[in-house]
């Protein structure tokens, strides 16, 4: 199973449409979460999945009908019920140590909302038009390729773009690999990636090109009116613009690293059928000040989720070589280990005189990729498609 993404192409009024079924599917979640709160704080001993169910009741029986929420009647019945259902799910997630607990939604955090077909799963026909469930056909700025079944549309909005995804039932049939095509990956900062054949890949880092203009744009609007909902102050219209303008360009920048993500672990994947990169703790190198914006723009944990799913669908295998290996102190020739080797060193050369790597030098991150590409096996073991808060602790 894989998801299709595609952007909307929306006139003003549909988008108004699709913000007022996100704040009542924002509403309705909200709604539910706060009673299930309640019901926890009175000692209710009720299965989640049961308090739902007739916090649901409710919402339809009683909620709806009162006069201050008959906007509802005119949205969507379909939203409000897959939020109840995001909800069930939400509490799930959490009872498995797979995400946090539930938690209020705002405006801040974006806008989504999910609807389905009743009947089942519909038909969507190839081309520049998509039928939506209880909300109406849609423009598409790009062709759908072929047809498609599905039964859940989501619709997400990421600066001032709309899109609606939907989810295939359908396997990729994974290529065939020689069977010792296997790789080294040694990622850095002054250089992405590089691979034990030789290559080195450089990134874009787009948000190191577009900070500065960032930080222009933001002193020069210093003096906006940007609003206060407690004080009962407006936003002016022209904080509104500048507001869209900067949301517009970090979602360029995210579309950048995201582009380059994509194509890079595609290549790795279409390329090598043993894939071995090092288990690097992004969250401690993110606390190093001086490196922390330089790492999270590279967006190396991104780059092994993204290989680790496209392991199923191109039939490779992703190996994780142990953190506390000496990659990069390691040589690659004899084995030695070089305990004077300092971050700042971009060659390697080696302290064993007898060591054919003592009368050359080599670059510092190739001689790492070497080692993680022959590291033992009590170091290795395979890659888990997601590390979940127990696992963490």
């Amino acid at each position: 199973m894989y998801a299709i993404k595609v952007e909307l192409k929306l006139n003003n009024k549909e988008r108004t449409l699709m913000r007022k079924h996100s704040g009542y599917a924002r509403f309705v979640y909200n709604y539910g979460l706060a009673l299930t709160q309640s019901l926890y704080s009175a000692g209710v001993k009720v299965s989640i999945a049961k308090q739902i169910n007739e916090i649901k009741k409710v919402f339809t029986g009683y909620t709806k009908k009162q006069v201050e929420n008959q906007w509802m009647n005119k949205l969507s019945s379909k939203v409000y019920q897959r939020a109840f259902m995001d909800l069930g799910q939400a509490y799930q997630r959490w009872s498995k140590g797979l995400s946090g607990k539930p938690v209020f939604k705002s405006k801040n955090d974006g806008d989504s909302f999910s609807v389905y077909d009743g009947n089942g799963k519909v038909l969507i026909s190839p081309g520049k038009k998509i039928k939506i469930p209880t909300l109406g056909t849609f423009r598409l700025k790009e062709d759908l390729a072929c047809s498609y079944c599905t039964q859940t549309f989501t619709i997400s909005r990421q600066a001032n773009k709309w899109y609606v995804s939907f989810a295939i039932d359908a396997d990729r049939i994974p290529p065939t690999h020689h069977p010792e095509e296997l790789v080294g990956i040694d990622l850095g900062v002054k250089c992405f990636c590089t691979l034990s054949d030789g290559s080195q890949i450089e990134a874009p880092k787009p948000y190191k090109q577009a900070k500065t203009k960032l930080a222009k744009a933001q002193w020069r609007n210093r003096n906006k009116q940007s609003g206060n909902r407690r004080q009962g102050i407006k936003q002016s219209n022209r904080a509104k613009k500048f507001y869209d303008s900067i949301a517009t360009k970090h979602a360029q920048i995210a579309n950048q690293r995201k582009d380059f993500l994509h194509k890079t672990t595609t290549d790795i994947s279409r390329r090598f059928y043993r894939i071995r990169i090092e288990d690097l703790n992004v969250s401690g190198m993110l606390a190093n000040r001086k490196l922390s914006a330089a790492i999270s723009d590279l967006g190396f944990y991104e780059f092994r989720r993204q290989l680790v799913y496209k392991s199923e669908f191109f039939g490779t295998k992703v190996e994780v070589v142990d953190r506390w290996y000496p990659s990069s102190k390691l040589c690659s020739i004899c084995r030695n280990k070089h305990d004077s080797l300092k971050l700042s060193d971009r060659v390697y050369q080696c302290q064993n005189k007898s060591c054919l790597a003592h009368t050359i030098t080599m670059d510092r991150d190739l001689n790492a990729a070497y080692n993680l590409l022959n590291a033992p096996s009590d170091f290795v073991r395979l890659a888990q498609p997601e590390v979940t808060l127990v696992d963490k602790k």
